[in-house]
């Protein structure tokens, strides 16, 4: 199964204030977990952390953190459309929909937010 493009903006979307403090509750609180589940199927690790610190960055502008949010809410949540535990399957829609919420917002995630992801996943 494919996410279409329609399913990945309704994923994206940013949603009310409400819903994206949510999000951001379970990213902040599951992120890290999800990682470690994640990081031998997903080829850009890198991105993905470099991307939750940008999305938790101040200066990053809101648009762009709530498409990043609503992106790791996504990746963190064990049972999507096709659930993580499917091996060989698991992870191909949450890497379509973390490649779309980067390619929106690429410009955005700063040299600073990978040297914090380079030194997390060095510990990993």
């Amino acid at each position: 199964m494919t996410l279409s493009e329609g399913m990945i903006a309704e994923i994206l979307k940013i949603g009310s204030d409400r819903d994206s403090a949510e999000r951001e509750e379970r990213v902040r609180s599951s992120f890290f977990a999800a990682v470690r589940r994640a990081l031998r199927h997903i080829p850009f690790m890198d991105d993905v952390v470099a991307a939750y610190y940008c999305a938790l960055d101040p200066k990053t502008p809101a648009t762009t953190r709530g498409i990043l949010i609503a992106a790791l809410a996504y990746f963190v949540l064990p049972m999507d459309l096709i659930p993580d535990m499917l091996l060989g399957l698991g992870f191909t829609d949450d890497i379509a929909v973390l490649l779309a919420a980067f390619n929106a917002v690429r410009g955005n995630i700063r040299p600073e937010h990978y040297d914090r992801a380079r030194e997390t996943l060095a510990d990993f």
